[in-house]
């Protein structure tokens, strides 16, 4: 049998892990909020379809003081973040005309927020805020008008609620729950192929999660439908929030009841059984064929490093 490959410290959960205080009870205080923003403390997250990110000589940073938001964001759609480190944290979204002058200054970047985590370029604590104001955005987008009489909604509660005048309707953001998981049958685990994905990469199935649905009843639903593996016990590992737009990655790992692969093609371009050696040379980027797992900052990483590490018990 060939050794398994040594993995290393286990990398960081991509978008989570933040240590933001989202200080909720200070988003219905416009007079306050209104004030605290001019505070020389305060500073602001610019995003859009790429985050803005300042040029210092030790990297970028993320973060601009009001003036300079003032000059760059549309400041009249502001979201208040919460508070980090003593001070408070805001965000204003750019719009594409924004995006295409920043692009034009030699010490402003514009990355995108997959590629910021992927590339390890910001501390984690600035991408958890930043998958928050990302979602925000997304939903506010999404939202103008009232689905329940479709007149025009505009924003309160510091960016976290939108208001209809017309019907008086409410609206709250939402997370669209997605179970993610890795199917194991003693010593090996079910991967599967998008269409979306990379030469070569192979992942754990996923899906979302229907309405009056359990975790444990997404988990096994989806697997079956994709696969036709039967699953029995579920057990949850770790969940990520995955702002594109905004959904919440449950990640499981399930006991396999059956064996024999049936493949929708609607949803799979292949899916197959891998021993635990191949999954650790795949998570390793060391497999003689160049199969590989999604990267560390995933998810999914972290689902198939749990079992190939004898971590997963599913007695």
């Amino acid at each position: 049998m060939t050794p398994r490959p040594d993995l290393g410290p286990s990398p960081p959960l991509g978008y989570a892990g933040g240590y933001l205080d989202r200080a909720a009870w200070r988003r219905a205080d416009a007079a306050a909020l209104g004030t605290l923003a001019g505070d020389p403390a305060s500073r602001f997250y610019l995003i859009g379809e790429a985050v803005a990110l300042r040029k210092t000589p030790h990297g970028h940073d993320p973060l601009f003081d009001a003036d300079a938001a003032k000059r760059l964001g549309d400041l009249s759609e502001t979201v208040f973040v919460g508070l980090l480190e003593g001070a408070a944290r805001f965000a204003a979204p750019l719009g594409r005309a924004a995006i295409e002058t920043l692009k034009m200054q030699p010490d402003i970047d514009l990355i995108d927020l997959r590629a910021l985590a992927v590339g390890g370029l910001l501390d984690g604590k600035h991408l958890a805020a930043l998958a928050e104001v990302k979602a925000l955005f997304n939903w506010h987008a999404r939202h103008r008008f009232c689905s329940s009489c479709g007149a025009p909604t505009l924003a309160a509660e510091a960016g976290w609620r939108r208001d209809c005048a017309s019907c008086r309707a409410l609206h709250f953001p939402r997370t669209d729950p997605v179970v993610i998981m890795l199917t194991v049958d003693g010593e090996r685990c079910l991967l599967g192929r998008s269409p979306r994905f990379q030469s070569g990469m192979w992942s754990c199935l996923a899906g979302f999660v229907e309405p009056g649905e359990t975790i444990e009843e997404a988990v096994r639903r989806e697997t079956r439908e994709e696969t036709g593996i039967m699953c029995g016990r579920v057990r949850y590992f770790a969940s990520q929030p995955w702002p594109f737009p905004a959904s919440l990655m449950i990640g499981c790992h399930a006991q396999a009841l059956s064996r024999e692969i049936v493949i929708d093609r609607s949803e799979l371009t292949d899916a197959r059984w891998f021993d635990r050696e191949e999954a650790a040379l795949m998570l390793a980027a060391r497999h003689p064929q160049g199969l590989t797992t999604p990267v560390p900052m995933a998810i999914a990483h972290h689902i198939i490093r749990a079992w190939v590490t004898e971590e997963v018990d599913l007695r």
